[in-house]
């Protein structure tokens, strides 16, 4: 059914009073923000009424509303107003098999200390905390840079899920439902210890863009024997995981002597042995933040552990490298788990012709070489979606039996790019060796090193067939 309303915001009043009349309130300033961001992201500006005391937009049972936006605070906690219209929200939108309302938490409040009806759901902390005093403060300042790292992050994750509750609606949920079952990944992001969840959210935000479903949808439980039930539940459903590790041992559930980092990572490594052993896809990808400076004995500890014990490692690629170059491996290792054939089904060794879309003339001599050669010619996608092409990418790094590079009209830094992308061939699930790596580029002389052939580009045609029949030999 169409809404009037796209997005109703409840709060308790003080959280909006200023000292001068002049001033906007926080709840009005929120209001402004997350319209903007919405703009955004839905390509339209949505309707967004605050539903204050005096407000006559929203009908008594509040079914004329879409999607809910409680700003939590003690205040709200103890308002019989607020808690009623949480009440009556939940009642109006009980049919619905998406959830459609959000909290968003002004001030730290315990789940405890939470109404029951939104303690199970993912709260956005648009406060400021101070890790090492503790001491919790609301931005003054909305685009200072501590206001950039925390309070516009969660925003921005805070429209993206939004955008996903209404399209859902819009569209029809079970439209919507059979989509996601065909069409889209769903992906375990691990919970992390605080001192990672600004990584965690970029890492969300980005997958969600993809078009992944990302789980858990809810807040985990507290106890453990109730937190591994819905660990399992989730990476049931899941056909990826992803775990991000960092100084923080991070909290340690009800009844457990283990990390809520540890426990999912161990439930992740029964649930990939026990999806192999049915031929199901399943895939872990593990991140170690670089600097571990400030990390307890217990968590280097946890972190020995985890790169020395195989079975934590069961199908798990662990990485200790800068987040952005983690997430560009991350985008190839989600490309290698989607359920796909192999390049070519035929049989013999092949060739993998590494260029640029700039020098596809300039290579076609090669091609013809390396074919007469006896060898197949695989080659990059220069066309269509950029994921696809990624595909392609990871398919042939992954089936190759030889890879050669030409440097052309490129510049340095995709060379560099492409011999990476080669050391990190192995990691991609091949389950051959590599018979040999040749480049075709001036002054290639550092490349000697990474046990690269230096191929004459002078007479690229000449050295290269001689490279082959050596390898042939």
């Amino acid at each position: 059914m169409a809404h009037e309303i796209d997005i109703l915001i409840t709060f308790a009043e003080k959280d909006n009073e200023t000292e001068k009349k002049s001033d906007i309130g926080w709840v009005t300033q929120f209001k402004k923000f997350l319209e903007l961001m919405l703009i955004q992201v839905l390509g339209h500006k949505p309707r967004v009424v605050l539903k204050s005391e005096f407000d006559t937009a929203t009908s008594p049972n509040l079914d004329n509303a879409a999607v809910l936006v409680s700003v939590l605070t003690r205040e709200f906690v103890q308002s019989g107003r607020c808690l009623d219209q949480v009440e009556a929200f939940h009642k109006a939108a009980a049919s619905s098999k998406i959830n459609r309302i959000f909290k968003v938490l002004k001030a730290p409040l315990t789940l405890a200390e939470q109404p029951p009806r939104l303690r199970d759901l993912i709260g956005y902390d648009m406060y400021q905390l101070d890790t090492e005093t503790g001491q919790m403060k609301e931005y003054v300042d909305f685009f200072s840079a501590e206001a950039e790292k925390q309070y516009w992050m969660k925003l921005v994750d805070l429209a993206y899920d939004i955008h996903e509750a209404l399209v859902i609606l819009n569209e029809g949920e079970a439209k919507a439902e059979v989509r996601n079952i065909y069409k889209r990944k769903t992906i375990f992001l691990a919970e992390t210890a605080h001192d990672l969840s600004v990584q965690r959210n970029i890492i969300k935000r980005e997958l969600q863009r993809h078009g992944y479903v990302v789980l858990p949808k809810n807040t985990l439980p507290t106890t453990a024997s109730e937190l591994e039930r819905t660990v399992r539940k989730d990476l049931e459903d899941s056909q990826f995981s992803i775990h991000l590790i960092g100084s923080a041992y991070g909290e340690i559930p009800e009844g457990s002597e283990r990390s809520l980092v540890d426990l999912q990572n161990r439930l992740a490594a029964e649930m990939t042995a026990a999806k192999h052993q049915r031929k199901e896809e399943f895939a872990r990808l593990i991140w170690i933040a670089p600097n571990l400076r400030n990390a307890s004995e217990r968590q280097k500890n946890f972190i020995d552990s985890l790169k020395r014990d195989t079975e934590a490692q069961e199908g798990a690629e662990i990485l200790q490298n800068p987040l952005e170059d983690f997430k560009n491996i991350m985008r190839e290792e989600l490309l290698e788990a989607q359920e796909r054939k192999h390049v070519e089904d035929g049989s013999g060794r092949s060739v993998y012709l590494l260029h640029d879309r700039i020098d596809h003339h300039e290579v076609r001599p090669l091609i013809d070489l390396i074919e007469k050669s006896g060898y197949r010619v695989l080659t990059p996608a220069f066309e269509g979606e950029l994921l696809d092409v990624r595909k392609r990418h990871i398919d042939n790094l992954k089936n190759f039996d030889v890879a050669v590079i030409y440097k052309g009209k490129v510049n340095e830094q995709w060379v560099r790019m492409k011999v990476l992308d080669l050391m990190k061939a192995p990691g991609f699930g091949r389950k051959k060796p590599i018979s040999g790596k040749a480049i075709i580029a001036p002054n290639a002389e550092n490349y000697r090193t990474q046990n690269m052939r230096l191929i004459d580009p002078a007479r690229p045609a000449e050295s290269l067939q001689s490279y082959l029949q050596e390898l042939n030999a």
